[in-house]
Protein backbone atom coordinates (compact mmCIF):
# COMPACT_ATOMS: atom_id res chain seq x y z
CA UNK A 1 0.00 0.00 0.00
CA UNK A 2 1.12 3.54 -0.53
CA UNK A 3 1.95 5.76 2.42
CA UNK A 4 0.35 8.74 0.66
CA UNK A 5 -3.19 7.51 0.24
CA UNK A 6 -3.24 4.09 1.89
CA UNK A 7 -4.64 2.63 -1.34
CA UNK A 8 -3.16 0.05 -3.68
CA UNK A 9 -2.27 1.42 -7.11
CA UNK A 10 -1.39 -0.18 -10.43
CA UNK A 11 2.28 -0.41 -9.45
CA UNK A 12 1.39 -2.50 -6.40
CA UNK A 13 0.13 -5.41 -8.52
CA UNK A 14 2.30 -8.00 -10.28
CA UNK A 15 1.42 -10.63 -12.88
CA UNK A 16 1.02 -13.93 -11.05
CA UNK A 17 0.10 -12.25 -7.77
CA UNK A 18 -2.67 -14.17 -5.99
CA UNK A 19 -4.99 -12.42 -3.55
CA UNK A 20 -7.05 -14.31 -0.97
CA UNK A 21 -10.55 -12.86 -0.89
CA UNK A 22 -11.66 -14.63 2.27
CA UNK A 23 -14.82 -16.64 2.71
CA UNK A 24 -18.56 -16.23 2.36
CA UNK A 25 -21.21 -18.42 4.05
CA UNK A 26 -24.17 -19.24 1.80
CA UNK A 27 -27.60 -19.50 3.44
CA UNK A 28 -30.84 -20.93 2.12
CA UNK A 29 -32.61 -17.69 3.05
CA UNK A 30 -30.22 -15.64 0.93
CA UNK A 31 -30.54 -18.03 -2.03
CA UNK A 32 -34.33 -17.84 -1.93
CA UNK A 33 -34.37 -14.06 -1.40
CA UNK A 34 -32.07 -13.42 -4.37
CA UNK A 35 -34.01 -15.87 -6.54
CA UNK A 36 -37.36 -14.32 -5.64
CA UNK A 37 -36.16 -10.97 -6.86
CA UNK A 38 -33.87 -11.82 -9.79
CA UNK A 39 -33.94 -15.48 -10.90
CA UNK A 40 -37.13 -17.26 -9.80
CA UNK A 41 -36.41 -20.75 -11.11
CA UNK A 42 -37.93 -23.48 -8.89
CA UNK A 43 -34.52 -25.01 -8.03
CA UNK A 44 -33.46 -21.63 -6.58
CA UNK A 45 -36.68 -21.24 -4.59
CA UNK A 46 -37.49 -24.63 -3.11
CA UNK A 47 -35.38 -27.47 -1.67
CA UNK A 48 -37.66 -30.21 -3.01
CA UNK A 49 -37.74 -28.69 -6.50
CA UNK A 50 -33.96 -28.42 -6.33
CA UNK A 51 -33.60 -32.10 -5.37
CA UNK A 52 -35.80 -33.12 -8.31
CA UNK A 53 -33.74 -31.01 -10.73
CA UNK A 54 -30.49 -31.87 -12.46
CA UNK A 55 -28.78 -29.65 -9.83
CA UNK A 56 -29.63 -31.95 -6.92
CA UNK A 57 -30.75 -29.44 -4.30
CA UNK A 58 -31.56 -25.85 -3.48
CA UNK A 59 -28.77 -23.88 -5.11
CA UNK A 60 -27.79 -20.31 -5.80
CA UNK A 61 -28.39 -18.73 -9.15
CA UNK A 62 -25.25 -18.26 -11.21
CA UNK A 63 -25.92 -14.54 -11.05
CA UNK A 64 -26.17 -14.80 -7.27
CA UNK A 65 -22.77 -16.53 -7.30
CA UNK A 66 -21.43 -13.55 -9.25
CA UNK A 67 -22.92 -11.18 -6.67
CA UNK A 68 -21.33 -13.15 -3.81
CA UNK A 69 -17.98 -13.01 -5.64
CA UNK A 70 -18.40 -9.24 -6.06
CA UNK A 71 -18.91 -8.92 -2.29
CA UNK A 72 -15.73 -10.92 -1.68
CA UNK A 73 -13.82 -8.85 -4.26
CA UNK A 74 -14.82 -5.60 -2.56
CA UNK A 75 -14.05 -6.92 0.92
CA UNK A 76 -10.87 -8.70 -0.18
CA UNK A 77 -9.10 -5.95 -2.09
CA UNK A 78 -11.18 -3.50 -4.13
CA UNK A 79 -12.05 -1.37 -1.10
CA UNK A 80 -8.27 -0.89 -0.57
CA UNK A 81 -7.55 -0.09 -4.22
CA UNK A 82 -7.46 3.18 -6.16
CA UNK A 83 -10.01 1.66 -8.51
CA UNK A 84 -11.36 3.40 -11.58
CA UNK A 85 -14.04 0.83 -12.43
CA UNK A 86 -14.07 -1.90 -15.00
CA UNK A 87 -14.78 -2.15 -18.69
CA UNK A 88 -16.24 -5.62 -18.41
CA UNK A 89 -16.06 -9.31 -17.77
CA UNK A 90 -14.49 -11.52 -20.41
CA UNK A 91 -15.73 -14.86 -19.12
CA UNK A 92 -17.87 -16.40 -16.39
CA UNK A 93 -18.12 -20.14 -15.87
CA UNK A 94 -20.55 -21.71 -13.41
CA UNK A 95 -18.87 -25.08 -12.93
CA UNK A 96 -20.89 -26.66 -10.11
CA UNK A 97 -23.98 -25.62 -8.15
CA UNK A 98 -23.49 -23.53 -5.03
CA UNK A 99 -25.63 -25.03 -2.26
CA UNK A 100 -27.05 -23.60 0.94
CA UNK A 101 -24.79 -24.33 3.89
CA UNK A 102 -21.56 -24.14 1.89
CA UNK A 103 -18.86 -21.66 2.77
CA UNK A 104 -17.26 -20.26 -0.34
CA UNK A 105 -13.62 -19.25 -0.53
CA UNK A 106 -12.28 -17.09 -3.33
CA UNK A 107 -9.00 -15.96 -4.79
CA UNK A 108 -8.11 -13.63 -7.61
CA UNK A 109 -4.91 -13.80 -9.64
CA UNK A 110 -3.43 -11.02 -11.78
CA UNK A 111 -2.94 -12.57 -15.22
CA UNK A 112 -1.92 -9.48 -17.21
CA UNK A 113 -1.28 -5.77 -16.71
CA UNK A 114 -0.59 -2.75 -18.85
CA UNK A 115 -0.97 1.01 -18.77
CA UNK A 116 -3.65 2.46 -21.02
CA UNK A 117 -2.20 3.98 -24.17
CA UNK A 118 -4.93 6.64 -24.20
CA UNK A 119 -5.01 7.39 -20.47
CA UNK A 120 -1.56 7.01 -18.91
CA UNK A 121 -2.99 7.55 -15.41
CA UNK A 122 -5.02 4.32 -15.79
CA UNK A 123 -3.64 0.81 -15.38
CA UNK A 124 -5.49 -2.15 -16.84
CA UNK A 125 -5.35 -5.38 -14.83
CA UNK A 126 -6.76 -8.65 -16.12
CA UNK A 127 -7.82 -10.76 -13.16
CA UNK A 128 -8.88 -14.41 -12.89
CA UNK A 129 -11.17 -15.17 -9.94
CA UNK A 130 -12.00 -18.63 -8.63
CA UNK A 131 -14.55 -19.72 -6.05
CA UNK A 132 -14.22 -23.04 -4.20
CA UNK A 133 -16.28 -24.61 -1.45
CA UNK A 134 -14.83 -25.88 1.81
CA UNK A 135 -14.02 -29.24 0.19
CA UNK A 136 -11.92 -27.60 -2.51
CA UNK A 137 -14.47 -28.11 -5.30
CA UNK A 138 -14.21 -25.32 -7.86
CA UNK A 139 -17.64 -23.76 -8.24
CA UNK A 140 -17.07 -20.72 -10.46
CA UNK A 141 -14.42 -18.93 -12.50
CA UNK A 142 -14.45 -15.41 -13.83
CA UNK A 143 -12.02 -13.38 -15.90
CA UNK A 144 -12.48 -9.62 -15.71
CA UNK A 145 -10.67 -6.35 -16.14
CA UNK A 146 -10.02 -3.87 -13.34
CA UNK A 147 -9.02 -0.30 -14.05
CA UNK A 148 -6.64 1.02 -11.39
CA UNK A 149 -5.04 4.42 -10.97
CA UNK A 150 -1.35 4.66 -11.83
CA UNK A 151 0.57 6.31 -9.01
CA UNK A 152 3.15 8.00 -11.27
CA UNK A 153 1.88 8.34 -14.85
Amino acid sequence: MTAQTGLLHYEDFEVGQKIDLGSYPVTAEEIVSFANEFDPHPFHLDEEAGRKSILGGLCASGWHSCAMLMRMLVDGYLSRTAGMGSNGVDEVKWLKPVFAGETLKATVTVTAKRVSSRKPDMGILTMRAEIHNGHGERKMEMTAVNLVKVRHP
